[in-house]
C-alpha cells in the first residue's frame, strides 16, 4: 500500500469531519450518526437530526445495533446482536474514493430480519466487494427495530423505523457528494423485512424524491391495518402488565422490552379469531398502513401511482419458507393435518385448501405445506408488486432466484435468505455455510457474478439486463446455472391468487 492509500481518510458531513479508514482500495466509514440517539425525550419519536460536533470524529467501527431478540428461526445472532450503546441510528459508507467530483452511482442497503432482528454491521453485509467491483458508493444503516421501531402505540407516530430510514436517505441526500457519490443517483436495496420497508418507502410522502431505483429481494406481504396494528400492541403491553402508550412503555428499558415483545410470539395463536393468518406467523412486527406516515398498503399506492418515478426491480427465491422449516426442526416431519391447517390459514379465497390440492394433486403434504406459505408470504406478494408498479405506470422488472443451494445436502434449495450472501459474496456468513459450504464457492460465484452484476448495472443506468415486467409476457429473469428469461415460472400459483387482493391486515370482528 503507498503512503496515499495508508492515510486515513477523511470527510466533512454536514454535522462535522468523520475519519474512515483506508481498506483494500477503498474509503470505508462506520458508525457515522444520521440521528440523535432515540431514548430520553426522543424515545418512540420520529429521529431528530444529529447534532454537529467539533474536531475529527473516528468513523473506524460499526455504531452498535438497535435492542432485539438476538435469536431467530431457531439460529443465534451471538453476541453481535447484543451490542450495547444507544447510538443505534447510524450509517457506513464503502466508496472507491470520497472526491466530490466523482458522482458515482449510489446503493444504499436495508437489512431485513422480521422488523425485529439484524445489523448492518453483520459480517454478512462487508460491501467492500460490490464498491470496488461495481464502482458505487455504498452504504448501509440500522434503524429501531421491534417495539421501539414498528409497534403501534399511542403518543408516537408509526412506523419509527421506516421514519429512521428515511432520515438515513435525508443524511445521504445532504452528504454523499463528499463521499464521491451522486445524490440524484440513489439506489435503495434490501431483502425481507428490508424490502418490506422499501415497498413502504415508495408509498410514503416523506421518502419521494430521496431514491430513484429499488431493488426489494423477497418481499413479505405482512402490512397491518391501524386496527389490527393497535390490538396487537394492546397484547404485547398487556403481557408487561402495561397500557400501549409511549408513557408507560417509555418507563422499561429498551431492552427489556425486547424480551415482551419475544414472549409474545408462542401466544399469537390464541389470538386468531382477531388476527387471522397474521397470528400464524413469526413475529408481532410489521409496518402499518395508519394513513399518515403510511398512507396506504403499497399495492394500492403504487397501482395509483405513487412510485412511477421509481425504477423498480423485485423479486423471490423459489422455496423461501424451507428456511424457516429447517431451523425449527419441521423439515421432513410435516404431516397431513399440519398441511390441512396451512392451507386453511394461508390458501387464497374460501376454499383454499381444496383449491391448492386440485392444482398440485401429486404434491405430498410436507410440499403443499410449504407452497401455500410461499405463495402467501413471499412469493404472490411480490409478483403482484410488480403488477401493482406496472398498472401504476413505473417499471418493474420481476425475477426469481432458482439456484437449488448445494449445502446440507440440498435441503434448503433456493430458500429464503440465500440471494443475501450471493449478492454480498460473504458465503461464510448468514445462511452462506449452510447453504454453500465450503465445497461449492465455485458455483456460488457464478450466481454472485449474475445477481451483483444485475443490480449494479440497474443502480448505473437503470437496465438489469432483462425486459421489463408487463401483463402479456410476464417476462421474469431466473436466476440459476444456467441463467434464463421467461414467462413467469410459478403459474399455476399466480393463477391461483389472481383474484385474491392483498392489502392490509384487518382487525377480524365477530
Amino acid at each position: 500500500m503507498s503512503a496515499v492509500e495508508s492515510r486515513e481518510p477523511e470527510v466533512r458531513t454536514a454535522a462535522g469531519v468523520v475519519r474512515g479508514r483506508a481498506e483494500g482500495g477503498l474509503a470505508v466509514f462506520r458508525g457515522i450518526p444520521y440521528a440523535e440517539p432515540p431514548i430520553g425525550e426522543a424515545r418512540f419519536q420520529a429521529p431528530r437530526p444529529v447534532r454537529g460536533w467539533d474536531g475529527v470524529r473516528e468513523s473506524h467501527t460499526f455504531g452498535p445495533p438497535a435492542p432485539q431478540d438476538a435469536n431467530m428461526a431457531g439460529r443465534s445472532g451471538g453476541d453481535l446482536f447484543k451490542g450495547t450503546g444507544d447510538d443505534w441510528l447510524t450509517v457506513n459508507v464503502w466508496t472507491p474514493a470520497p472526491d466530490p467530483a466523482a458522482r458515482r452511482p449510489v446503493m444504499v442497503w436495508i437489512h431485513g430480519g422480521a422488523y425485529k432482528h439484524g445489523f448492518s454491521g453483520s459480517p454478512g453485509y462487508d460491501a467492500q466487494h460490490i464498491a470496488s467491483d461495481g464502482d458505487v458508493v455504498f452504504v448501509s444503516l440500522n434503524y429501531r427495530l421491534g417495539v421501539e421501531g414498528f409497534l403501534h402505540i399511542d403518543g408516537a407516530p408509526a412506523n419509527r423505523g421506516l421514519l429512521d430510514q428515511v432520515a438515513a436517505l435525508e443524511w445521504v441526500r445532504e452528504n454523499i457528494t463528499a463521499f464521491g457519490g451522486d445524490p440524484g443517483q440513489v439506489t435503495v436495496l434490501g431483502d425481507s423485512a428490508g424490502a418490506g420497508s422499501i415497498a413502504a418507502l415508495m408509498a410514503m410522502p416523506s421518502a419521494a424524491g430521496l431514491f430513484r431505483r429499488a431493488v426489494g429481494q423477497s418481499l413479505p406481504g405482512t402490512f397491518l391495518s391501524d386496527a389490527l396494528a393497535r390490538d396487537v400492541a394492546a397484547a404485547l403491553a398487556a403481557g408487561a402488565g402495561l397500557r400501549p402508550t409511549a408513557g408507560e412503555l417509555s418507563g422499561v428499558d429498551p431492552r427489556e422490552l425486547v424480551t415482551t415483545g419475544h414472549a409474545l410470539e408462542p401466544k399469537m395463536r390464541q389470538y386468531e379469531d382477531r388476527w387471522g393468518s397474521f397470528a400464524h406467523t413469526l413475529t408481532p412486527f410489521s409496518p402499518v398502513v395508519d394513513g399518515d406516515v403510511l398512507p396506504a398498503a403499497p399495492w394500492q399506492a403504487l397501482a395509483g401511482g405513487a412510485g412511477r418515478d421509481v425504477e423498480l426491480i423485485i423479486g423471490h427465491t423459489r422455496d423461501e419458507c424451507r428456511t424457516f422449516m429447517l431451523f425449527s426442526g419441521q423439515l421432513g416431519k410435516i404431516t397431513e393435518e399440519q398441511a390441512a391447517e396451512a392451507l386453511r390459514h394461508f390458501g387464497p379465497g374460501e376454499d383454499g385448501e381444496r383449491a391448492y390440492r386440485a392444482a398440485f394433486p401429486d404434491a405430498s403434504a410436507e410440499e403443499l405445506y410449504e407452497l401455500v406459505q410461499n405463495d402467501w408470504l413471499f412469493r404472490m406478494p411480490t409478483l403482484r408488486l410488480a403488477e401493482a408498479q406496472a398498472a401504476g405506470g413505473g417499471r418493474a422488472y420481476l425475477y426469481e432466484l432458482a439456484w437449488q443451494s448445494p449445502g446440507m445436502g440440498g435441503a434448503l434449495g433456493a430458500c429464503h435468505g440465500l440471494d443475501g450472501p450471493l449478492l454480498f459474496g460473504t458465503y461464510d456468513a448468514h445462511l452462506g455455510p449452510a447453504a454453500i459450504g465450503p465445497d461449492h464457492t465455485a458455483e456460488a460465484r457464478e450466481l454472485t457474478s449474475q445477481i451483483r452484476t444485475a443490480w449494479t448495472s440497474f443502480a448505473t443506468s437503470g437496465d438489469p439486463g432483462w425486459p421489463a415486467y408487463d401483463f402479456r409476457q410476464r417476462l421474469t429473469r431466473v436466476f440459476d446455472t444456467p441463467p434464463s428469461v421467461t414467462a413467469y415460472p410459478e403459474e399455476i400459483s399466480r393463477r391461483l391468487w389472481q383474484d385474491h387482493v392483498f392489502e392490509a391486515l384487518p382487525l377480524l370482528t365477530a
